[in-house]
């Protein structure tokens, strides 16, 4: 929390040639003079000191760099000692640290807090998230274009112009037309138009770096126990909990999929449901829906898994509906095997482009295979599908933690949401443009260009209710 002094371990686990212990808070000056041996540094300014420090145990040899707030990126007092990589040294003195008044840091606290301060904004520290799980060259250069900038710059400008046409706009209406400060109407649907092209402009910018970030992805949804977590494990050889409880699956769980030679990704997540019962239960699925609407927004494909004994056809017309408005879609009729299954979906469902399966005896799974190469654009090179990649276990995520999306599902998530606010911008810009065209007062033209600058300002996390910073602080390692 603001105002404590947080450490921790910035370095990667295991032992190396050097390791780093990171501090900041206003207590960092006091605990840098605990650990130091003989007499302790001056700390008037920025600098670099060589020395001896005390780790509760003994003494050893250590680098210190010290940041002076407000010039650090936390705008705090920040010290960072660079030691010798020995894990129980490290633990001894990092001990010491957290004894001399230091509290252990939360996952992205450091990058939290310069956001916080204001040292940078939401888009940046997204991109220091982007580049730590970069898992190749590409996703390296997506999020250095997220880190340096290059959206946060586009939507500062687009902002002010923005603000500009607003402003105009306000202004006029305490003007009559043969006023001197009345701004003619062309002038003021110029410049919005202007703010309007910029916008599709930044939306095409973040659209060309985020289909850099790696692997095509596919999305496994649909209702609980429609049998998606079988089904994953059937194609991908991973051990995703299986059970005939609806929602067990409440985190998302990603895997390597071979398709006609070309890595790919397939994920799986949170079956859709109503939001009713207690309000703990309540919280915890539409937390999940929440992060499985993400995972959608940045799907290539969505494969819609349908349980082959449904028969609520209503139902299943509005699931497809609600699905259909992220990426290309794919039916798949599932649990065939079942006693009461369906061969074929109903009339009303054929329509869409589908293939039956199940995951339990593997009937259909080639089948699916190759109609996701072809959504996909992927050629066959003799078998479209391999549900036997990753017999030996999925891929390990850069954390450790098997099964789990990263690396350029992390990218494709943050690219989503970035997309989905300019959108909504440019569409609000051109619903006011429109409006103005058929003589909607300028107040209501000036509202709609305050909407836009709001998604914009959700973007750069101006406006970013704390859940949505929580989900993107999390996701950090412990120590950046």
């Amino acid at each position: 929390m603001p105002g404590t002094t947080i450490a921790a371990i910035a370095s990667p686990p295991g032992a190396g040639r050097r390791a780093v212990i990171r501090i900041s808070g206003g207590e960092a000056s006091a605990i840098l003079g605990g650990l130091w041996a003989g007499d302790p540094p001056p700390l008037a300014r920025r600098a670099c000191f060589e020395g001896r420090v005390h780790d509760g145990r003994g003494e050893q040899p250590a680098l210190i760099l010290w940041m002076p707030g407000p010039h650090s990126l936390t705008r705090e007092d920040v010290a960072e000692l660079h030691v010798v990589g020995a894990p129980p040294l490290v633990a001894a003195l990092f001990d010491r640290v957290l004894a001399l008044g230091a509290v252990p840091a939360g996952p992205g606290e450091f990058t939290r807090r310069a956001f916080l301060a204001g040292r940078i904004d939401l888009l940046r520290a997204e991109g220091v998230l982007s580049l730590v799980e970069a898992e190749n060259e590409s996703e390296r250069r997506a999020a250095t274009a997220l880190l340096f900038g290059g959206l946060s710059d586009r939507i500062e400008a687009l902002r002010g112009r923005l603000a500009d046409a607003r402003a105009l706009a306000e202004a006029s209406l305490d003007f009559d037309e043969a006023d001197t400060g009345h701004v003619p109407d062309d002038e003021l649907r110029e410049l919005t138009r202007a703010a309007h092209a910029g916008l599709l402009d930044a939306l095409s910018w973040e659209e060309r770096r985020g289909a850099s970030s790696g692997e095509p992805r596919i999305v496994l949804c649909g209702a609980p126990n429609a049998g998606k977590s079988l089904l994953y494990n059937a194609l991908t050889g991973a051990d995703a909990i299986v059970s005939d409880v609806p929602g067990t699956t409440r985190d998302v769980l990603g895997a390597p999929w071979t398709l006609g030679g070309t890595p790919c990704r397939l994920v799986d997540t949170a079956g859709l449901e109503p939001l009713d019962g207690p309000s703990a239960v309540h919280g915890a699925r539409a937390s999940a829906q929440v992060v499985a609407g993400d995972q959608r927004d940045a799907a290539d494909l969505v494969l819609w898994v349908v349980d082959a004994e449904r028969t609520d056809v209503e139902a299943l017309l509005r699931e497809g509906d609600s699905l259909g408005k992220h990426a290309p879609m794919l039916l798949v009729w599932n649990r065939t095997d079942r006693p009461q299954a369906a061969a074929r979906p109903p009339a009303a469902l054929q329509g869409y482009e589908w293939i039956a399966t199940s995951g339990r005896t593997g009937a259909g799974l080639g089948e699916l295979g190759e109609g996701v190469s072809r959504a996909l654009g992927i050629a066959s090179t003799g078998s479209a599908a391999d549900p036997a990649a990753g017999k030996n276990g999925p891929r390990r995520s850069p954390s450790g933690s098997s099964g789990r999306a990263a690396g350029s599902t992390l990218a494709r998530e943050l690219s989503a949401r970035h997309r989905r606010a300019l959108a909504a911008a440019a569409a609000e810009v051109q619903l006011a443009l429109d409006a103005r065209a058929q003589g909607a007062p300028l107040d209501l033209f000036a509202a709609g260009l305050a909407t836009a600058t709001d998604e914009l300002d959700a973007i750069t996390g101006t406006t970013s209710p704390d859940d949505v910073l929580d989900r993107v602080f999390a996701r950090f390692c412990i120590g950046k």
